[in-house]
């Protein structure tokens, strides 16, 4: 005795669906439901001669309103800032990227579920572990002031890329500058 294939055991069930579907007919008429539409939590009726009738009571909500501009505001702003960039040789969180590091903590504060990874980085100058050690303590800071400001300790980690993932090329003071930083991510 032969087995019958996947394909035509597929085939076999398509068509008994199709047989069981054209089997009864409604119209669309005979299951219609009354139909209501409802303006500013007022009942009225939706058009004449559609069975719905207006019952005049109005609708009470017991749903807490959600202001999401003001939501989707503090993310975008959140995300635009999320660096935070440090003197040469230094760990120190200046007075000018405190508004980043508050924003975030707020995100964080807010949305318990939420993760950040602090990464480290530095510029081009020095050996590979000084700067590896000086991206961590650079990263570590920047979660330090996040949990001082009310984020919890498992939603952040700390990482360090030291010289290795420069943000701008270059061994100028400008580009140098740009690469001593922390970048806060998503995780």
């Amino acid at each position: 005795m032969t087995h019958p294939t996947r394909a035509a055991l597929a085939a076999a069930l398509a068509a008994l669906a199709l047989l069981a579907g054209c089997g009864t007919t409604t119209s669309l008429d005979e299951k219609a439901a009354p139909v209501e539409t409802r303006t500013l939590g007022l009942k009225t009726p939706a058009a004449p001669g559609s069975g719905a009738t207006a019952s005049g009571t109005t609708a009470q909500s017991q749903v807490a309103t959600v202001d999401l501009a003001a939501q989707q505001a503090a993310e975008a702003a959140a995300k635009a800032q999320r660096v935070v960039y440090f003197d040469f040789d230094s760990f120190a969180i200046k007075d000018e990227y405190k508004p980043v590091i508050e924003t975030n903590a707020k995100l964080l504060v807010a949305q318990p579920g939420r993760h950040m990874v602090v990464e480290g980085h530095t510029d081009d100058r020095g050996g590979s572990e000084y700067n590896l050690a000086l991206g961590q303590k650079r990263a570590e800071a920047v979660v330090k002031a996040l949990e001082l400001l009310g984020a919890k300790d498992p939603q952040l980690e700390a990482v360090s890329f030291g010289k290795e993932r420069p943000a701008v090329a270059g061994t100028d003071e400008a580009a140098r500058a740009k690469n001593r930083r922390a970048e806060l991510r998503d995780r």
